[in-house]
Parts: structure tokens; sequence; C-alpha cells
């Protein structure tokens, strides 16, 4: 009975051991000296209830950083994620250009958009835009920049909060981006799309 208990007890030691080690693996702690305008602002953003600390503001700028492609980015001016130079830019400045496309030819034009948006999404993301499997991916990402929340329900499309606000300018993105064709059933946000092809992808397969 003895050896029992002292086997049992090696044990509790091998498993608390593991437990440790795999502790320091995965948090270590991390001294970071700010400046003092550095602090104050930090500071700020936590007294205004903007932030709920310094931990979790630091992991949401790592996400951010991450999921943007900072590391490429020529700071200030010219900004990349991958092949693609990207820029903010104001709904008001789109909503202008939008207003002075034709509108017989917004399908076509969102078709190209779409294109090209697969084209840098493949190249520098790895994702397969035209997999179904893959589509979460891609309305993360687009969701990512700005374009809107992106839901997908059975055949139908929805998006919420769309950054373009016309239907046939948006239907045809994502037709280029996902390699489908879209019946739209509403004409102000939040719009639905319903699927009318299977992604080409899945006709070849």
């Amino acid at each position: 009975m003895l050896k029992d208990i002292t086997v049992m007890q090696e044990d509790k030691e091998k498993k608390l051991e593991e437990m440790m080690k795999k502790s320091d693996q995965s948090a270590r702690r991390t001294t970071i000296i700010l400046e003092k305008e550095e602090r104050e602002y930090v500071d700020s953003l936590i007294k205004e209830g903007k932030e709920p600390g310094i931990k979790p503001l630091i992991s949401k700028m790592l996400d951010v950083y991450r999921s943007m492609g900072i590391y490429d980015w020529r700071f200030p001016g010219e900004y990349y994620c991958g092949i693609s130079r990207v820029a903010f830019i104001n709904v008001e400045l789109i909503n202008i250009l939008i207003q002075h496309a034709p509108k017989e030819q917004g399908r076509e034009i969102g078709v190209q958009m779409g294109q090209a948006l697969k084209v840098s999404m493949e190249a520098t993301l790895g994702i397969q835009t035209s997999s179904r499997e893959k589509w979460q991916e891609v309305f993360k990402r687009l969701r990512v920049q700005g374009f809107g929340d992106f839901y997908l329900k059975d055949k139908y499309i929805l998006i919420k909060t769309p950054f373009i606000n016309e239907p046939e300018i948006l239907a045809g993105l994502l037709e280029g981006l996902l390699c489908i064709e879209l019946d739209a059933k509403t004409s102000v946000s939040p719009f639905v799309f319903e699927i009318k092809e299977t992604p080409k992808a899945a006709v070849n397969e």
C-alpha cells in the first residue's frame, strides 16, 4: 500500500511539473517601457472606458497588426496587404464614384472588382475563394477590410452594414469573388442575395 501511495505521489508531481511547463510556454511575463506621453494616452483610453486594460489593448493591437498585414506597410501613406495596396477612404467618396457609374453597368463593375479581390486573396492569403468551404475565411477577410458583415444561410448570403450600398455592384463583387451567380432579394441594407449557381470549383469536381 505504501508503494502505491508513493507511486501516486510521484504521478501527481509529474503532472504538476507538466502543467507548470505548459504554463511557462503559454504565458510569459514581458515588461514594456512606455514613454510618458504613451502611458498617459493608454491610461486615458482605459479611464474613458474605450479599452478595458493594457493587456487587452496590446492583444487587440497585435490582432489588428496581423490581420491588416501592417508589417508590409510603409508608414505613413503607403500601405500594402500582400500584393495589394490599400488605403483608408471615406465611404462618401465611394458613393460619389458609384453615383456617376452607369446603372446598367453596375453588375459588371462589381464582377471586375470581385475578380481583383479574388486574385489578391488567393495570392496573398492562399484562400481559394471559389471553394464554399473557404467562404467563412473570405467573409472574415471582407469584414476585416471594412466591407461589412457577411453571413451564409443555406442558399442565401446576408450582408449587414455594407460599405457599398449599391446592390448590383455588391452582387457583382460577390459573383466575381466567389464564382457564383446571385439574385438580389432586397434593394436596401441589409442586403439578401440568393445563390443561383454552385461554385464553379464544385462543378468541376
